[in-house]
């Protein structure tokens, strides 16, 4: 357990984050749209071949994971031609929500040591994403999948504690999501269901981020922080 002194200092940091500039915040926006479209982009190009359909043609919305389109050899044994767009938009998201989790303490007026561990396991979690693209996916998984958790937990209980019970609500709905697609995931109970699951848990994700972001610039255009 921290100490009183640590503990102060260490909510004295989160107060004493340098607010951004409305132009500045809109970067975490721009990033999310990239995302999509780089995305997209992959899906588009993608040789073809699933977990449950090897040899079909091109991306399924139905059959593949995103992760499908980080591969070095799509499933279907060819040069993946999505992988680079893949990983720019995966490097591209996470660093938008990277640079969006710095300033979320300044969505809060009181800072307590809940922020702070709601700050630190969210840069944790986009940081250990930026590796989903190597061999040991699965790992990474785990690994972001339990900061992620822990992030997703201490920021909505902020948010309820703040008044934006709205974001409260999306980011649990967020989280039973994610729990629900990590279950498949690991136990492959429904396992056929995991491609649609994921791209829910993503969108409903996105969703909320970009929720954070626009209360965020709201509080900042009304000077309030």
């Amino acid at each position: 357990m921290p100490d009183n002194e640590s503990l102060h200092h260490n909510q004295n940091f989160l107060g004493n984050i340098k607010t951004p500039g409305y132009n500045t915040l809109m970067i975490p926006i721009f990033g999310m749209v990239c995302f999509v479209i780089l995305y997209l982009i992959a899906a588009w190009v993608y040789p073809g071949g699933s977990a449950s359909k090897p040899q079909q043609v091109g991306f399924s919305f139905w059959n593949n994971y995103l992760c499908d389109l980080l591969d070095e050899i799509a499933i279907n044994g060819t040069l993946n031609s999505s992988r680079l767009y893949a990983r720019l938009a995966l490097a591209v998201l996470c660093g938008s929500l990277m640079f969006l989790w710095f300033y979320i303490p300044k969505l809060f007026i009181k800072k307590t040591a809940n922020q702070y561990i709601m700050w630190f396991s969210g840069l944790l979690a986009f940081l250990v994403v930026f590796f989903m693209a190597g061999r040991s996916h699965d790992l990474i998984v785990r690994i972001a999948g339990g900061f992620g958790v822990i992030a997703f937990i201490s920021c909505s209980l902020e948010l309820f504690r703040t008044g934006y019970k709205g974001l409260g609500v999306l980011g649990l709905i967020c989280l039973v999501i994610f729990s629900v697609n990590y279950y498949i995931y690991e136990t492959d109970v429904s396992i056929t269901l995991l491609p649609i699951v994921q791209k829910i848990t993503f969108v409903t994700c996105l969703l909320w981020f970009f929720g954070l972001n626009s209360r965020l610039l709201s509080k900042i255009k009304n000077s309030r922080i």
